[in-house]
């Protein structure tokens, strides 16, 4: 399985489940139009294409083209990447009709077609074995240490430490740690004040 560098951007959690199974990434859902209204995801995206640079893989439909301009106008000169899946008519397995447009979205495409959307996009890549050289992650064990996960007031020192970062506040602990993972390597993250 391919390792991409950067921080994929799908529209919802269909997609993120598909774009998980073809490769080895962070997947952020921008919960469809509701990143139009949604400042603190807004953020935490310009944030993690400073770090990381983003790839914004959208559905082939109007409505993806348009959340894919919506983010292309806010992000500005930022690292992003635009990665395209095909036209291809037909219906995700889950739904009962085809979409308005009758175009299959990220969520019906193969492994194959999302690798290979990423590779033209220009994702930067890594086989598995190179996963040695990389750093170890920041685990639940780290965030339990921290005191920012199943103790009495975690939620609390989490909500403070994600307002210190300038990240969304209602991130859970298992969205919160693939951020920070996004972000910060272990040691950085060891490094923080976290009071």
């Amino acid at each position: 399985m391919l390792k991409i560098k950067e921080v994929i951007v799908v529209e919802g959690r269909y997609d993120k489940n598909t774009v998980s199974q073809a490769v080895d990434a962070t997947v952020i859902e921008t919960a469809g139009f509701g990143i139009f209204s949604d400042t603190e995801k807004l953020a935490l995206l310009k944030k993690l294409a400073e770090k990381r640079g983003l790839i914004i893989l959208t559905d082939s439909d109007s409505a993806g083209f348009l959340i894919r301009g919506h983010l292309k106008g806010k992000l500005g000169n930022l690292p992003v990447k635009h990665a395209y899946i095909p036209d291809i008519e037909g219906r995700e397995k889950r739904k009962r009709a085809q979409s308005k447009e009758g175009l299959l979205g990220v969520e019906g495409m193969s492994p194959q077609v999302i690798v290979d959307a990423l590779l033209r996009a220009g994702a930067t890549v890594s086989e598995d074995d190179a996963a040695a050289d990389m750093p170890a992650p920041i685990t639940k064990a780290d965030l339990y240490a921290a005191g920012l996960s199943g103790a009495a007031g975690s939620a609390e020192r989490r909500r403070r430490l994600l307002s210190d970062l300038g990240l969304p506040s209602r991130l859970s602990p298992n969205a919160m740690l693939e951020v920070l993972n996004a972000m910060y390597t272990r040691d950085e993250f060891l490094s923080l004040e976290l009071s």
